[in-house]
């Protein structure tokens, strides 16, 4: 989406990140990685903290003139360097560095919720501990969308239910339910879900069948495996068409069976979405040209308003 749409403000990243849930993403930062795009592309990942952007704040005695001036220096080094190699990541470099310059501006005011109404705040859920860190996450979102951030990456980890799986769907269900529902009503009130795509998914299913774990975690830790074949993710906002199922599984949810989306046609579908052709949207590395969907992919019309 930066790449393809570029930024719509200076002074917010265009792909931020915002992680929630009893531990981080098991796969770490490189599911928000920049692929085949220059680093500029990656995700800017704020924590969940009361201090959601590290070493953002200057240190003692640094002013912000002087900050500037380091700025300066940094960006008419790197521009040297960048003029006699073409090293694309010195600009992402250059960047990264004034992004961070402006961050200590703009932060501040996006990350203040005491503007946000007591009723908006209890919609999201900030005032309840099971689904405060999400909402959180679901509130800022909005208030990014609002203000240009391009895309936003909301990560709950962990629903890989191996081992006492309906504990973990509880949890997890009871975390994100309350402010997603809130999120979607929030965009829509504000004229902003009709050019706002929402998508809930996950890399992968859980099987239909239960897995049983190891002896020593006990006799009633049933969980299920990972599932690739046969699982739902849904669409909201965007130009996409409500209340609508595309394809469907067998009888035992094992396998999709009728009209299934492969990873490459969701892919294409939500460029078209956002007014991109995935056949044209190209990076040109070594010595070919790369797109998100490789070779395959196809818009779904049955998803489309």
């Amino acid at each position: 989406m930066s790449y393809g749409l570029g930024a719509e403000t200076d002074n917010l990243p265009a792909f931020v990140v915002m992680t929630s849930g009893d531990q981080g993403p098991e796969a770490g930062a490189s599911i928000w990685s920049n692929g085949f795009l220059p680093s500029r592309h990656r995700g800017v990942a704020f924590l969940p903290t009361n201090d959601p952007i590290p070493y953002l704040s200057r240190p003692a005695g640094i002013t912000g003139s002087m900050d500037a001036l380091t700025l300066h220096s940094l960006r008419r080094l790197n521009a040297a360097a960048y003029e006699r190699t073409g090293d694309i990541e010195i600009a992402s470099r250059m960047a990264s560095y004034e992004m961070a310059f402006r961050l200590q501006s703009s932060a501040p005011e996006l990350l203040e919720l005491s503007d946000e109404t007591q009723a908006t705040q209890d919609m999201y859920g900030l005032n309840d501990g099971a689904t405060r860190k999400y909402g959180r996450n679901c509130l800022l979102a909005r208030r990014m969308i609002e203000r240009g951030v391009r895309f936003v990456m909301l990560a709950d980890s962990s629903w890989d239910g191996h081992s006492y799986l309906k504990r973990n769907h509880d949890q997890h269900c009871q975390a994100t339910d309350r402010p997603v529902a809130a999120l979607l009503t929030d965009l829509k009130r504000r004229g902003l879900l009709d050019n706002t795509l929402v998508i809930w998914g996950g890399e992968f299913g859980r099987t239909p069948m239960a897995e049983r774990s190891l002896p020593h975690l006990g006799a009633n830790t049933v969980g299920r495996d990972h599932h690739a074949t046969g699982f739902s993710m849904w669409l909201a906002g965007g130009g996409s068409r409500a209340g609508h199922v595309v394809g469907a599984t067998d009888e035992l949810g094992l396998r999709a069976v009728e009209n299934p989306v492969h990873i490459h046609d969701l892919q294409a579908t939500i460029l078209h979405l956002l007014g991109l052709d995935h056949e044209s949207l190209t990076y040109r590395q070594v010595g070919r040209e790369f797109r998100l969907t490789d070779v395959g992919g196809r818009v779904v019309p049955e998803t489309l308003a």
